[in-house]
């Protein structure tokens, strides 16, 4: 008899638990290789000899393929199952990892970086298989719990620049990743249970999900709180050793304290969505984003206003994250990893566009304020977009 995700949400909590737990530490793991070049980009500016400009396409490289392929991968996860698309992916992280320490061109680096983009969509995966395992009433709090995989890029930026320093270096922070990877998957593979799959789901029944108007505004809002909490993750070494000279080790600190805060909180948004009305919550953190936006960007002469608005400003969006994943297993029922597809997807280009967009405007005027002006802008269309279709409006996700 075919079983169905009431029947997996109310069965074994062992397996439940097993699942949440370990598809965490795969996306905290795959996210550490999805996010390696941050914390490095000094080293690898040098190394390479690389403008402002070309940096930061280095770093929004990994984005646009982990951001892209997150809609096919999602499919794939709630068609074949979770656990074998899980393994797969990261058996194939394992190529880009080996290749980074070992090419000589620019060309070459960014290929391996596209490439090693397919770890960032283990978000799909993650948030697909996890979901299966606990009903919609506790989902607020699971997703927020599954997508604290996120703290990958926070573990990256406080663990590699310290293995760069070391004797071998560069080569040794990927053998790390490598290593680390191959551990994750074989645990993953021994005590994961595979999720209740429909093997006969059509590829048009998976991607009826684009009908739904619901799925457009949940990618536009999390465009902003995820595309915001990955490129400040990426852009705050840069913006530390570039503006106020600090060290490889101390500005990653920082990245990882921006990606912590982000993290860390999002549960609590999945929370408060779980008991709250989604919508009226996030209206605030659309506030709440626009003005820390603004403190970043009348203090870039100024480290601790600076620093504070970084803090402030990962407060919200990881809140908003939360509870924007909250909506989404609602949207189109047994399509949960297809609508986190097209909404991760969008999350990631939201983290792709703003690296590119801000190396070319510091290389144009000579100052980051411009860029920072655009993250202003992005969320106060959000905040009209919620306004007018939901709150406003009569739309509704969550009843």
């Amino acid at each position: 008899m075919a079983t169905t995700q009431q029947d997996v949400a109310h069965g074994s909590r062992l397996n439940a638990y097993t699942a949440l737990i370990l598809a965490t530490l795969a996306m905290i793991v795959c996210f550490m290789s999805w996010s390696n070049f941050a914390p490095l980009a000094a080293q690898v500016g040098t190394m390479f000899h690389l403008s402002v400009a070309s940096r930061t396409l280095l770093l929004a490289t990994p984005v646009l393929l982990g951001s892209i392929a997150r809609i096919p991968v999602g499919i794939l996860s709630d068609k074949y199952g979770g656990k074998k698309v899980y393994i797969i992916l990261m058996i194939f992280i394992l190529i880009p990892l080996f290749m980074i320490p070992r090419v000589h061109s620019f060309g070459m680096l960014l290929f391996a970086a596209l490439l090693v983009g397919m770890a960032g969509t283990s978000f799909a995966v993650g948030v697909s298989y996890a979901s299966v395992w606990f009903p919609k009433e506790q989902q607020g709090l699971a997703l927020g719990i599954v997508s604290m995989g996120n703290m990958g890029n926070a573990v990256a930026a406080m663990t590699l620049p310290y293995i760069s320093k070391t004797a071998h270096g560069f080569t040794a922070v990927y053998n790390f990743l490598m290593i680390l990877t191959v551990v994750i998957g074989v645990i993953f593979a021994i005590f994961c249970k595979e999720m209740p799959t429909n093997p006969n789901k059509t590829m048009g029944e998976a991607l009826s999900v684009a009908k739904e108007s619901s799925t457009w505004y949940l990618s536009l809002f999390y465009f902003l709180t995820f595309g915001l909490f990955v490129a400040f993750t990426n852009l705050t070494p840069l913006f530390l050793t570039g503006m106020f000279n600090y060290s490889r080790v101390t500005a990653g600190l920082y990245a990882a304290l921006f990606a912590g805060v982000c993290t860390i909180i999002r549960p609590v948004g999945g929370f408060m969505a779980d008991k709250m009305r989604p919508m009226m919550l996030l209206q605030w953190v659309f506030v709440a984003i626009i003005a820390f936006a603004i403190l970043i960007m009348v203090s870039f002469k100024s480290q601790p206003l600076f620093i504070t608005g970084i803090v402030l400003v990962g407060l919200a969006a990881g809140v908003g994250n939360g509870v924007v994943f909250k909506m989404v297993p609602y949207v189109s029922q047994g399509n949960t990893g297809a609508v986190t597809g097209f909404v991760g997807a969008m999350g990631g280009l939201g983290g792709f566009f703003p690296p590119l967009v801000i190396g070319w405007i510091k290389e144009w005027t000579g100052s980051y304020e411009l860029g920072i002006g655009l993250l202003v802008l992005t969320g106060v269309i959000c905040l009209f977009a919620l306004w007018h279709h939901f709150i406003r409006g009569d739309a509704r996700i969550v009843k």
